[in-house]
C-alpha cells in the first residue's frame, strides 16, 4: 500500500468482468486517476447483475478510509450507506 500524503482520495468504484456483464471493486483512488487506472486498496465489490445486487466492503477499511477524509462518489455513498457504513461513521464522527 501506497502513502498517501497531501493527495485527494476519493471512494469509488472500478470497472471489472467482461463486456456487458459489469462487476466493480470498491477502491481507493487518487482523484487524478481514471476510472480503471491505478488505485490505492481494494475495500470491497459490487455486483449489478444479480437480484438483489450484491454488495460485500470491509466496513473496518470503509471506515478508516473515510476517517482519512476520503470522499465516496455518489454511487459508493449509496452503496455505503446501504450496507450501514455511512451511519456508522457519523456516529463515529458525532462522539469526537
Amino acid at each position: 500500500m501506497r502513502k498517501v500524503a497531501g493527495q485527494l482520495v476519493k471512494i469509488r468504484l472500478r470497472r471489472v468482468g467482461a463486456k456487458k456483464r459489469p462487476s466493480y471493486r470498491v477502491v481507493i483512488a487518487d482523484t487524478r486517476a481514471p476510472r480503471d487506472g491505478a488505485f490505492i486498496e481494494v475495500i470491497g465489490h459490487f455486483d449489478p447483475l444479480t437480484d438483489p445486487e450484491t454488495v460485500v466492503i470491509d466496513e473496518e477499511r470503509a471506515l478508516h478510509w473515510l476517517g482519512q477524509g476520503a470522499q465516496p462518489t455518489v454511487t459508493a455513498n449509496r452503496l455505503l450507506s446501504k450496507t450501514g457504513i455511512i451511519e456508522k461513521f457519523k456516529k463515529f464522527k458525532e462522539k469526537s
